[in-house]
């Protein structure tokens, strides 16, 4: 057995290995009591497959304009234009094709948005958690200030000193969500750093940095991954709302809250151009918050069903 080998000759599991799969699978069963998480995955799974395959699945360009088709609607609602599944916009772009497009915007900005938010985050937390004392009273202080202001609004402000554009829409909107990640990576460090492997760890001669990123910060991601993932969902209605607003992406980008913004004039006599983009996010937003309930169930043994 030292070796690596059981008596039979077969190949033993590697130290570590077993524990590592018997997590993952105790992990995967309580994500998985939750149907709507399941059905969640399922979801995002198809749009992150919708993002990657767009030039391939998407029937046209998003910015082909065909003039002698305005306001088109879709065939099986009185179209007479059958190429154009969902209909077309009022410059005459195909609104599928647009929609296909507009879902790597969405996980582009969804993307972006958490890992600066969380890097930022998680850094600015471990300081204020780890140092404490003034240092972390500055530091909360700020954030509570973040806080108490409307976060759609301070976007908002934000982009309007930074300039519209989804660059600036993306910052804007990682800054609003940075607090939210602040307070849980400090509110974990307090906990974690009092516990014994910690002093144990500090007593054999490990400095901060190796206490903070190796030693604590690892037992702090649970509650950090499932605010990701909510905060996914709230980057995406974010920047929607801003585009709506023309703070954000700028047109032609098959943005979805751009679409909307583009199509609000039009929303007596052509219901198709507002009302898909519309689902779009309900549908993308509704799929990201039913896996984040899945991960708290899952990654939190208080709420685990006995």
């Amino acid at each position: 057995m030292a070796d690596g080998h059981d008596p039979n000759g077969s190949v033993a599991p590697a130290v570590g290995e077993v524990p590592r799969r018997a997590g993952l699978v105790e992990f995967w069963f309580y994500f998985g009591e939750s149907r709507g998480a399941v059905a969640g995955l399922v979801v995002f799974g198809l749009l992150v497959a919708i993002a990657i395959l767009a030039p391939l699945i998407a029937p046209f360009p998003p910015s082909e304009q065909f003039r002698d088709a305005l306001l088109v609607p879709p065939p099986w609602a009185g179209g007479d234009r059958p190429e154009f599944f969902l209909g077309t916009d009022p410059v005459g772009r195909d609104i599928l094709s647009r929609l296909i497009f507009g879902a790597r915007f969405s996980l582009f900005i969804g993307t972006v948005v958490v890992v600066v938010a969380l890097v930022g985050g998680i850094t600015i937390g471990l300081i204020a958690g780890y140092v404490g004392g003034w240092v972390e009273a500055i530091i909360m202080r700020l954030m509570d200030i973040l806080l108490a202001l409307p976060s759609l609004l301070l976007a908002l402000v934000l982009v309007t000193i930074l300039g519209p554009g989804l660059e600036n829409a993306m910052i804007a909107i990682a800054i609003v969500l940075q607090p939210h990640f602040v307070r849980l990576t400090r509110a974990a460090v307090i906990t974690e750093r009092r516990k014994d492997y910690v002093t144990a760890t500090r007593l054999i001669g490990a400095g901060p940095l190796r206490l903070m990123l190796i030693t604590i910060l690892p037992n702090c991601m649970a509650p950090l991954i499932v605010q990701a993932t909510l905060s996914f969902s709230n980057a995406i209605l974010d920047a929607a709302a801003l585009g709506f607003l023309g703070m954000g992406a700028q047109p032609p980008t098959p943005e979805w809250g751009t679409m909307l913004a583009e199509a609000r004039e039009f929303i007596l006599r052509a219901w198709w151009v507002v009302t898909f983009p519309g689902l779009a996010i309900l549908i993308t937003v509704l799929a990201i918050n039913l896996i984040g309930d899945g991960l708290r169930d899952a990654l939190d043994p208080k709420l685990r069903r006995s």
